[in-house]
């Protein structure tokens, strides 16, 4: 895949999982984080495997020897990642976890240079710095009480257990060698064979308004089938921690929708998402000067 289509694909992905913060906001009114998560896996299996024998044509067999991986990867990435969202919609307000949210790009740039000894610059850390203020000012509401107390609410806290396991799922990423759509396919296959037995002891239920089916149905077939398969294909194509940056457009798209629906934004959230995002930019600019300092010269 070239560079271009690899953005355009993260791009497609991350103005998906807006629609998956907002809808889902929505959705968890009505349907219980467990049942959701485990519909949405089970809705999207068939199309993933279908859409990665059409694409990929892969070696099932050779994939699947890799299952031990492919199933951390789905049960952090797919199972945790957005069980820990689901309920933390419950708590608080689509667009308060999107820009908790979006801190994970500095979170990645963390784990990279941990684990894969990505070099991280004085901007890099920075920005990390940044990053990690930018989200405090969110889950405290800028109350100073609440931060010396602790006092923050469960759902900003469930966030930040979110961005934790997609942060294990894209590090982890790299060490599947599996065709991107087969992968993505499978790990959703193991997502929804762990979370339907778990949904069936919690007391599973269908979804009772139309609404609620409509929304299962999106989140299911378009957010989860889509998304991912769009995410896979630009992660394969680009250094992992330039990856994580796209993450943010999470945010503009859900407060971009959220205004739309008419959610009032306050000042903390306002404030510190702008100094989240600057944060982005420090770490971004760090990148790229690394990646410059790398290239050979040409004469």
């Amino acid at each position: 895949m070239s560079r271009g289509l690899a953005v355009l694909s993260l791009v497609g992905a991350t103005a998906l999982w807006a629609g998956n913060y907002v809808v889902g906001e929505q959705a968890v009114k009505t349907v219980d984080p467990i049942d959701l998560t485990a519909m949405r896996w089970t809705l999207s299996v068939v199309p993933l495997l279908v859409l990665a024998q059409l694409i990929e044509k892969p070696d099932w067999r050779a994939a699947l020897r890799q299952w031990p991986l492919l199933l951390v990867l789905g049960l952090s990435g797919m199972a945790g990642y957005n069980l820990s969202l689901y309920e933390a919609l419950r708590h608080t307000t689509a667009v308060s976890a999107s820009l908790i949210n979006s801190v994970n790009p500095a979170l990645i740039t963390l784990a990279a240079a941990v684990v894969l000894r990505e070099a991280v610059g004085w901007r890099g850390v920075l920005g990390m710095v940044l990053g990690f203020a930018g989200v405090v000012l969110v889950i405290s509401k800028g109350s100073l009480d609440a931060l010396l107390s602790l006092d923050f609410n469960v759902g900003d806290l469930l966030m930040l257990v979110a961005i934790v396991a997609w942060t294990i799922y894209t590090v982890l990423q790299h060490r599947a060698k599996v065709p991107p759509v087969t992968a993505t396919a499978i790990q959703a296959t193991g997502s929804a064979l762990v979370m339907l037995p778990l949904a069936a002891v919690t007391g599973f239920t269908l979804p009772q308004s139309a609404s609620a089916v409509a929304s299962v149905l999106f989140i299911g077939l378009v957010v989860s089938a889509a998304s991912y398969v769009l995410w896979n294909l630009g992660v394969s194509a680009l250094p992992k921690s330039l990856s994580g940056v796209f993450l943010n457009l999470i945010t503009v798209f859900t407060v971009v929708a959220s205004i739309a629906l008419g959610t009032t934004i306050g000042l903390p959230e306002l404030v510190g998402g702008v100094i989240v995002l600057a944060g982005v930019v420090l770490t971004t600019l760090d990148r790229a000067t690394a990646r410059r300092a790398k290239a050979p010269v040409e004469v």
